[in-house]
């Protein structure tokens, strides 16, 4: 069995804006009441036309860490909140700092209004630190890497009026620095990728345990429509798409390997028990839930039953 997951992302560019980012104390119920600590999120923009807008997620930073040493990225964070760092939102993009964040892909679970599990990809956290300068290439400044258990795969026909090309779902999951399962989608564009991966075959019964890696794509496209018409001109209209998608751009030649001998990187006992953990943590998440609706409605909450999984493998 391998002893690390990898779980990587890199990003780097121009402070955007942190409109929610706040430095805020903890409360009296905390583990360590009264301790600052900044959260919330920072949006970093990867490219140069300023259209490319990534998001970090910020929990619980303090000013010290666990060691007790000076915590730099919550030294860096409070600067930016401050504005001694400018983002471009306010200074624009010429005076904004620039930053590179070191972080990693996380699940942020919860059960919506009708009661369904959501489970939505974030950048969490991290290590933050001014730069003086950007790569070249755009592309190297948004990257994700991580080990990924393929499951399934699936096209979706390209949209012609939402400007939206073919593309391939993998579905599958991921693991963070605990080990903990991490049921995940990331997209494929490249027609040859789509092939590849679709050659592998994935299933529920055959998972398969490689490397993916790519970019994060957050960036609202505008088309313009013009519908004919009868007797004139005919009508124009702008369609908006909000596109967030992360897009795999790499995944080496040779798959992991995945049986149930100790050598095998991947062995089915190991993800049985992996799954079986996050059914116990969404169980615990639901109860939560279910007791703050009912202290809301001011009825008993209902005792938590075994949560239903978001992924199936």
């Amino acid at each position: 069995m391998r002893k690390n997951f990898l779980n990587s992302v890199r990003i780097e560019g121009y402070v955007y804006e942190c409109t929610k980012l706040e430095e805020k104390v903890s409360g009296p119920n905390s583990k360590n009441p009264g301790t600052p600590f900044i959260a919330g999120i920072l949006n970093i923009a990867t490219d140069d036309e300023i259209t490319n807008i990534v998001s970090i997620h910020f929990t619980y930073v303090t000013e010290k860490t666990a060691k007790g040493n000076v915590n730099k990225t919550y030294t860096v964070l409070k600067d930016i909140i401050n504005g001694k760092y400018p983002n471009v939102m306010t200074v624009g993009k010429e005076k904004a700092a620039k930053v590179r964040i070191d972080t990693a892909i996380a699940v942020n679970d919860f059960y919506n209004r009708d009661n369904e599990l959501v489970s939505a990809k974030r950048n969490e956290g991290g290590f933050v630190q001014i730069v003086n300068k950007l790569p070249e290439k755009e592309n190297d400044r948004n990257h994700f890497d991580a080990d990924m258990i393929i499951t399934n795969t699936r096209r979706i026909e390209a949209d012609d009026e939402k400007n939206l090309p073919e593309k391939m779902i993998l579905h599958g999951c991921i693991f963070d620095f605990k080990k903990s399962l991490l049921p995940v989608e990331f997209t494929v564009l490249k027609p040859a990728a789509m092939d590849y991966f679709e050659s592998l075959e994935p299933s529920q019964k055959n998972p398969i345990f490689t490397r993916v890696g790519g970019n994060q794509i957050s960036q609202t496209v505008v088309k313009t429509i013009t519908e004919e018409s009868a007797f004139d001109e005919g009508m124009v209209r702008t369609v908006t798409t909000n596109r967030k998608d992360w897009v795999v751009t790499y995944a080496p030649k040779e798959t992991y390997s995945f049986g149930a001998d100790e050598d095998c990187d991947m062995t089915p006992a190991f993800l049985a028990e992996a799954m079986q953990n996050r059914e116990v943590y969404l169980a615990t998440i639901k109860q939560r839930q279910d007791e703050y609706n009912a202290s809301k409605n001011g009825v008993a909450a209902p005792m938590a039953a075994k949560a239903d999984s978001a992924f199936n493998f």
